[in-house]
């Protein structure tokens, strides 16, 4: 049974584009297609994080076999993006991908399977024993996923890639995890993640067939020391939501003569922000 254009998704898709009208459009088509080849009903949403060029234009004009929705963030940065994206969605499953694609879409066959029988959280993973990758175009980028993976393995419930861009959740979930995402740049992924393993959910990683692409916007000297930022950030925020809330002190007894005023304490959390380049 095909993907029919009306009636409500059972998964939507995220793609977070910043300046992406060169390959949007073949790596929409593509993903339309597979999309349009399974049994469950689809969408996409492209979220154009405030592009200069003709991405929006593109995504306007669609007319493929799936629904695609477009979103505007205005607030730079792949997790910016795709936090609005998430948040958008209403399906009970939910993923965010590359436009380049560089993840090969046969990995959706098995997300699905696993989504369906209860796994709450399904990503792929380059470095699974079955997948296909090929090498990095820059050796240093290789050297520094390696690196950035082994750091933030435990934050992120022990998968050993956190990048690879290609995620799948339980839609509730995905959306409380995204509502609580503060960190707007590359690093998002760690703590999206993180959010869903504090939640209780468990991470299961799959193979996938990923080929580097050219035209990436992340860069290994321009965002490597904001990633390291955004790392320290997250493991302090979720160090104090695992440290227990101190016990309020007892309140000193009222004078005999007057009647004690008792003022609430109430703490206020600040709502989420969403920014930094997509890559």
């Amino acid at each position: 049974m095909g993907t029919r254009r009306d009636g409500p998704a059972l998964l939507e898709i995220v793609i977070p584009a910043y300046n992406e009208a060169a390959r949007l459009p073949a790596g929409l088509g593509l993903l339309c297609d597979k999309l349009a080849g399974l049994p469950v009903r689809s969408k996409v949403i492209i979220v154009d994080n405030a592009s200069t060029d003709g991405t929006a234009g593109i995504v306007r004009s669609w007319d493929g076999p799936v629904p695609v929705r477009l979103l505007r963030c205005e607030r730079r940065g792949k997790g910016a993006a795709v936090r609005a994206g998430l948040l958008a969605s209403h399906a009970p499953y939910v993923g965010f991908m590359d436009a380049d694609m560089a993840t090969d879409l046969a990995a959706l066959d098995e997300a699905i399977v696993l989504l369906r029988e209860g796994r709450p959280v399904v990503v792929g993973s380059r470095c699974h024993g079955r997948s296909v990758v090929q090498r990095y175009s820059l050796p240093v980028r290789r050297f520094g996923a390696i690196a950035f993976n082994r750091f933030v393995r435990a934050l992120a419930g022990g998968i050993p890639d956190t990048q690879c861009g290609f995620k799948f959740f339980d839609g509730p979930l995905a959306r409380a995890a995204a509502a609580d995402l503060r960190t707007a740049g590359f690093a998002f992924d760690v703590e999206l993640l993180a959010h869903c393993v504090r939640r209780g959910a468990s991470v299961t990683d799959i193979p996938v067939v990923w080929r580097d692409r050219p035209g990436s916007t992340f860069s290994v000297r321009r965002h490597s020391f904001q990633c390291l930022l955004d790392l320290a950030r997250i493991r302090i925020r979720m160090r104090a939501r695992r440290t227990p809330a101190a016990p309020a002190a007892p309140a000193p007894a009222a004078p005999p003569t007057h009647t004690a005023l008792v003022v609430p304490i109430v703490e206020v959390v600040p709502r989420s922000a969403a920014g930094a380049k997509p890559g």
